[in-house]
């Protein structure tokens, strides 16, 4: 058995989030909604940012490709979870499977890059404000966004290669309600613990390190602030909040899950709600109600509207 192409396993059982039937009906509606507050929002800050001339700077740039990438990782789950909440057998293929591993790890390596770049970007107009346009180039900030898709890719194939040629001939329930690579790997029929070290190494080292970095980042930006306002940090805390709550609700369940990878409980599916449902459905309120700029271009659109419609 050298490839999936000779594994008996031909789908897989996604044994779902656990409750009564009328548990799973509220999560429905619940999460109906928030899919739809995902695509909304994230759609509504693109065109924003596309349409609004305004917005045409490097932070905001980086934060349309965040709302695309946001919409991306909600799409790849949770219109299955839903989908599956009120189903009794819950089956995905196993090219489904894989399909959906190989885009979950692209977009969220995409991600950490993206969060990365947002962080340099305020550490530019904070720290060097007189160099901000210089180094923040429109050059500059597409070469970010190339290499979020370049190392996405990459970090998702360098584990799907390994994956993709293991035998699977025997269990096919999944203890979750997507497909992802540690709990593939243990349906597999073959030892598989070097294949979970390199899991650990690529997807856990990758987590642990942005996540450490990004918060170093900000660590850095305060003390900067700090010394050069002699001790008001208000300023500096209103401007990188948002992205502290932003890195802190996407990196906790990934370094649960990939730091310490192959867990006994079923807690990391519920942990992964955060970033497949709650990060997305956030990101455009956290972002439209703590920046002014997102402000005054809504209120020109609704009054450039109302006036067309008066």
């Amino acid at each position: 058995m050298d490839g999936p192409n000779d594994s008996v396993v031909s789908e897989f059982v996604l044994l779902g989030l656990s409750g009564s039937y009328e548990t799973k009906v509220f999560l429905t509606l619940i999460f109906s909604w928030i899919y739809l507050g995902i695509i909304l929002g994230n759609l509504f800050i693109l065109l924003l940012v596309i349409f609004n001339s305004h917005l045409h700077s490097p932070m905001y740039f980086l934060l349309a490709n965040l709302s695309f990438v946001d919409m991306g990782v909600a799409s790849t789950t949770v219109p299955k979870m839903i989908t599956d909440l009120l189903n009794e057998y819950k089956i995905i293929s196993f090219q489904g499977c894989m399909v959906q591993i190989c885009f979950i790890h692209i977009m969220g390596g995409v991600e950490m890059v993206l969060l990365i770049a947002m962080a340099f970007d305020r550490y530019t107009a904070i720290c060097k404000p007189l160099y901000y346009l210089n180094i923040m180039n429109p050059k500059i900030c597409v070469s970010f966004v190339i290499t979020g898709w370049v190392i996405g890719v990459t970090h998702a194939m360098s584990q799907f290669a390994f994956i993709i040629n293991l035998p699977f001939c025997g269990p096919n329930k999944v203890d979750s309600f997507y497909c992802d690579f540690p709990r593939i790997i243990k349906l597999a029929c073959t030892d598989g613990a070097k294949f979970e070290f390199i899991v650990a190494a690529n997807s856990g080292f990758m987590s642990m390190g942005t996540f450490f970095l990004l918060i170093l980042s900000y660590i850095f930006i305060l003390v900067t602030v700090w010394k050069r306002s002699s001790g008001d940090l208000s300023k500096a805390f209103v401007t990188l909040s948002a992205h502290i709550t932003v890195v802190v609700l996407f990196f906790t369940p990934c370094m649960f899950l990939y730091v310490w990878p192959f867990p006994r409980s079923s807690i990391d599916k519920y942990l992964f709600i955060a970033d497949f449902a709650l990060t997305p459905v956030l990101n455009p309120i956290i972002y439209t109600l703590r920046n002014k700029e997102i402000k005054v271009a809504i209120k020109r659109l609704i009054k450039r509207h109302y006036v067309k419609f008066c």
